[in-house]
């Protein structure tokens, strides 16, 4: 099955349906850039103990990843450590590191 921009989205938004985000105080939120055969961009907004992913982008954001959608998808599915991917250049971060490490920290 051929990866899309949708694919990816609806993929991200399955694997945070019962993610457990109580621990996370105000506001974690993130663009995603999809970079290469897959363009688009989306975010995951961590809030008042939920998930949402949403297809837009978000300014008022604590990070950026940019990665590309074959990469994306094996780090939201442990597939892809992000500390690995990160060293390797797959997984740029363009913003507060930290916070895109508490992020991760719900993926593993």
């Amino acid at each position: 099955m051929a990866m899309t921009y949708e694919s990816v989205v609806q993929a991200t938004r399955k694997r945070f349906l019962n993610t457990d985000v109580s621990s996370v105080n105000g506001t974690l939120a993130f663009q995603i850039n999809l970079v290469g055969k897959v363009e688009g961009i989306f975010y995951i907004e961590i809030k008042d103990g939920r998930v949402n992913v949403e297809p837009y982008e978000y300014y008022d954001r604590n990070a950026i990843l940019t990665m590309n959608a074959t990469n994306f998808t094996k780090l939201i599915n442990g597939k892809l450590d992000p500390v690995i991917a990160f060293t390797t250049g797959k997984l740029k971060v363009d913003g507060d590191i930290n916070a895109a490490l508490e992020l991760v920290k719900f993926i593993k």
